[in-house]
């Protein structure tokens, strides 16, 4: 199993954290058709060969993604689009 693990700080208020991790999962459920749901301030996410969550805390968002050998050679790929995503939407 390849993990794809990502931290990032950010300086939002719970409410603009939780609507910027709502985006994000919003975006990579498009790209990788990607299920996800909400347990209080954690994000599940989960399809055929990957699973996952999204934790939110005061000042980081943390990713930690499971793939199955089906999904491991597009590992690079999706971690990128992690951080394109995180990117825009802590900078806006």
């Amino acid at each position: 199993m390849s993990v794809i693990d990502v931290h990032r700080a950010h300086s939002m208020d719970k409410a603009h954290a939780r609507q910027a991790a709502e985006t994000l999962a919003e975006d990579l459920s498009k790209q990788f058709d990607v299920n996800y749901q909400w347990e209080g301030d954690v994000l599940r996410f989960k399809r055929s060969g990957v699973k996952g969550q999204l934790n939110i805390t005061h000042n980081d968002l943390h990713i930690r993604l499971e793939l199955g050998m089906l999904l491991r050679p597009f590992r690079s790929r999706i971690e990128q689009e992690i951080h394109s995503q995180l990117d825009q939407i802590i900078s806006a």
